[in-house]
C-alpha cells in the first residue's frame, strides 16, 4: 500500500520572459547579415577583401552569443510548492544545476532581502523568491504566496455539526 501524495495548496512555476522565438532569431540573423553586407561590399570594392573575414566573424560571434543566451534562458526556472508538510523552492539555473530549499511555512514571513526583492524570511535566513521574473510579476507572486501562507496558518475546517 503506497502513501498518497500530499495535496498541493499553492504552486507557482516562474520562468524568465523569452521573447526570442526561432522566427525572431532568423529575422535577427538576416538583419545582421544585411547590415554587415553593406560595409563588406564597400571594402570589397576598395580592394580590402581580407576585412570580409572579420565582418563575417563578428556576425557569427554575435549570433552564437545570442543563441547561447537564449539556450540558457530556456533552462532557468523556479518552482514554489506549498503542501501541508512544508514549502519547497526548487531552482534550476542556466547551466541546468538544481537547488532545492525546504522552508517551514509556519515560521516563514514575507519581507524584502538586501536588494529590495520579495523574500521569505526565517530566523537568520533570507530566501529571495521569483528571481527569474520581472518586478511586477515578483510582486504578484509575493502577494499570492502571502495569501497562501495565511490560509495555511489558519485552515478552515469543515465541521458538519456547525452547519
Amino acid at each position: 500500500m503506497s502513501a498518497s501524495p500530499e495535496p498541493v495548496l499553492f504552486e507557482a512555476v516562474c520562468t524568465p520572459p523569452r521573447s526570442l522565438t526561432p522566427r525572431a532569431f532568423r529575422v535577427l540573423a538576416v538583419l545582421l547579415i544585411a547590415c554587415a553586407a553593406v560595409p563588406a561590399l564597400l571594402f570589397l570594392l576598395l580592394g580590402a577583401w581580407p576585412v570580409l573575414g572579420f565582418l563575417g566573424g563578428e556576425v557569427a560571434l554575435v549570433l552564437s552569443l545570442v543563441a547561447l543566451q537564449a539556450r540558457g534562458a530556456r533552462r532557468v526556472s523556479e518552482t514554489l510548492v506549498l503542501t501541508r508538510g512544508g514549502l519547497t523552492i526548487s531552482r534550476t539555473d542556466h547551466r541546468g544545476r538544481r537547488q532545492t530549499i525546504r522552508i517551514d511555512p509556519y515560521w516563514a514571513r514575507l519581507g524584502r532581502d538586501a536588494g529590495g526583492r520579495p523574500a521569505l524570511l526565517q530566523r537568520d535566513r533570507s530566501t529571495a523568491i521569483g528571481l527569474p521574473l520581472a518586478e511586477e510579476e515578483r510582486e504578484a507572486l509575493a502577494d499570492a504566496l502571502a495569501a497562501a501562507l495565511a490560509r495555511w496558518r489558519r485552515p478552515d475546517f469543515d465541521n458538519p455539526q456547525l452547519r
